[in-house]
């Protein structure tokens, strides 16, 4: 039996995976304790999603365990032994702004639950892959040192400096520089993985997300941010933009598309701790600005908005991803879905369970 081990397997990532994957293993296994009500309160509970992949895949079975337990990953791990072939581990403390208030939960999460399935991964089933979903964030600020010119809508990089014409690639530097504390727990776990692969020789491999998208997105006012704007576009919440003039710009890949990135990688994994960024890249960006004309556009509502000058620490004025390397790995894979289909997306999944 070929099984697939997802962490976080009710949010936006993990259920994805799970549908992806579903149709490729006889067996997926979540592990999900919808952690993000906690985070983020009722309404960004995952429990939904969890109650939608039991009812529509045959073949996934649900664990609502934490990753920092480790009697309980140990047991999940011994059930299946040798037959994971594949751990996408998702489960994270995703918010700048909610690790800052509880650091010792944030890092426990991100880092020491990382370390935790390395470990069950290395004890029980060491030839599986181990594909990680990490951050833009270990960068920290270093972005905010490019050469930026502000157009009208947006900030964009300098035409004269050509080496980032295709976004930001993995040889910028993750030191010296303002991470956040959730971004310093992605740190640590980001080169756990990296180590895992280079020490002992497993299959891993890091993606660095940029804006993770796509309908399934529990978006809530700390997190999910083209989420919770196409909510706040339905429903008239109160959205507030912070600093850079709106113009700060971000990538965005859709769920799929990043799953497809993992897909690619499980079928012919390399060793040595692999790093792509993931996302959107030039094919998929937008300001905050541009973002709100979409979302106007889209949901036919005028949002209601304001600015504060205070940027959040850290927050980037513009990450665009270069995703050459892996396309240069695996050049089969192209993403299939640009700003416009997967804000559509989330504007009709909303719709059913946000009504205007």
């Amino acid at each position: 039996m070929k099984v697939a081990l997802i962490t976080g397997a009710g949010g936006l990532i993990g259920s994805e995976a799970v549908a992806f994957f579903s149709e490729k293993f006889d067996l997926v296994v979540g592990v999900d304790n919808d952690m993000r009500r906690y985070f983020f309160g009722e309404a960004a509970s995952t429990d939904w999603n969890r109650q939608r992949l039991q009812a529509d895949y045959a073949n996934y079975r649900h664990y609502a365990a934490d990753i920092r337990d480790v009697a309980a990953l140990q047991a999940i791990f011994e059930e299946y032994g040798h037959d994971i072939a594949l751990v996408v581990h998702t489960a994270a403390q995703p918010s700048h702004d909610w690790a800052a208030r509880e650091p010792f939960t944030d890092f426990s999460i991100n880092a020491t639950g990382t370390l935790n399935l390395l470990e069950m991964t290395r004890q029980h089933c060491p030839s599986a892959v181990f594909i990680f979903t990490s951050t833009n964030k270990v960068y920290g600020d270093n972005p905010n040192l490019l050469p930026l010119v502000e157009l009208e809508t947006r900030w964009e990089i300098d035409p004269r400096h050509a080496y980032f014409e295709f976004g930001i690639d993995e040889q910028m530097s993750i030191d010296h520089t303002t991470h956040s504390v959730f971004g310093a727990s992605k740190v640590a776990a980001d080169v756990l993985v990296q180590e895992y692969g280079r020490y002992f020789g497993l299959h891993t491999a890091v993606f660095r997300g940029g804006c993770l998208t796509g309908p399934r997105h529990a978006g809530a006012q700390l997190h999910g941010f083209l989420s919770y704007l196409m909510k706040c576009a339905i429903t008239g919440q109160p959205y507030t933009v912070f600093g850079y003039k709106g113009k700060q710009v971000r990538d965005n890949i859709h769920a799929h598309d990043l799953v497809s990135m993992f897909w690619h990688f499980y079928k012919a994994p390399r060793a040595g701790g692999q790093v792509y960024n993931a996302g959107g890249g030039r094919f998929a960006n937008c300001s905050m600005q541009e973002a709100i004309a979409l979302c106007e556009t889209i949901s036919g509502n005028k949002m209601n908005y304001t600015y504060s000058d205070q940027n959040r620490v850290g927050d980037h004025i513009w990450y665009v991803s270069d995703v050459g390397h892996f396309q240069r790995q695996y050049p089969a894979w192209q993403p299939q879905y640009d700003l416009v289909s997967t804000l559509t997306q989330i504007f009709n999944e909303l719709r059913t369970r946000q009504p205007a």
